[in-house]
């Protein structure tokens, strides 16, 4: 009994260091299970925000001509036009790529037109093209954002909206009369607007041979 009187207060003091030991193991732990939280609220924000900027980085290009599926993409703004024409489905059997500029990086609202070898040689011999240094390409007269020569607005031509435009713009276009221009309007009048530019084979008078003819001069 008096053994057990004189470590009373000793095992006493012992009991309450271990439990002010456990306390401080507790509040610890507490401690750093909401410091986990934290960092993981934190990367999960940090990922959506890594996320909404990759987001913002499309680019919406719009590739046209001789590519298995033409139309409008977005694509990464740090890919090339050689990116953009691969996602399209590559090239056509015909497509003549020596006026394009394949490792141009893209811009939002990017036009690339890829010609045929015909429309390049139709091209020269109509003397549609602009005629530079011999250091320097030889660009058609049109909006294709993808040559490799810049062209100036005043040299450029510019795509016809066959939606919109006038009879006086429509006899612009190579190929297209007066005659073959009124049809245009009146198709429209009577149809409603072109959903995409070969619509306007069904205006009479405009055959296959004439759209492939007119094609890189019309948009919607």
């Amino acid at each position: 009994m008096k053994i057990i009187r004189r470590l009373k207060y000793p095992l006493t003091i012992i009991v309450i260091i271990l439990m002010m030991i456990a306390i401080i193991l507790i509040k610890l732990k507490l401690k750093n299970n909401k410091y986990n939280d934290i960092v993981t609220d934190n990367i999960e924000i940090e990922e959506n925000s890594v996320d909404d900027i990759a987001e913002e980085r499309l680019c919406t290009v719009d590739i046209k001509g001789a590519v298995a599926n033409p139309g409008v993409y977005k694509i990464d703004c740090n890919k090339y036009i050689e990116d953009v024409i691969k996602e399209s489905g590559g090239l056509i059997e015909t497509a003549d790529t020596s006026l394009i500029n394949l490792a141009k990086k893209i811009t939002d609202e990017m036009v690339i037109i890829i010609y045929t070898k015909e429309e390049i040689a139709k091209l020269n011999s109509e003397e549609k093209i602009d005629k530079y240094d011999t250091n320097e390409c030889i660009c058609p007269k049109i909006n294709n954002d993808s040559t490799i020569t810049e062209q100036s607005n005043n040299n450029a031509f510019d795509l016809v909206n066959i939606n919109t435009a006038t009879l006086e713009d429509l006899k612009k276009i190579p190929g297209i009369g007066e005659s073959k221009a009124k049809a245009i309007i009146s198709y429209r009048s009577n149809n409603g607007k072109f959903t995409t530019i070969e619509d306007i084979k069904k205006v009479n008078g405009i055959g296959d041979k004439l759209y492939e003819q007119i094609k890189i001069y019309i948009t919607t």
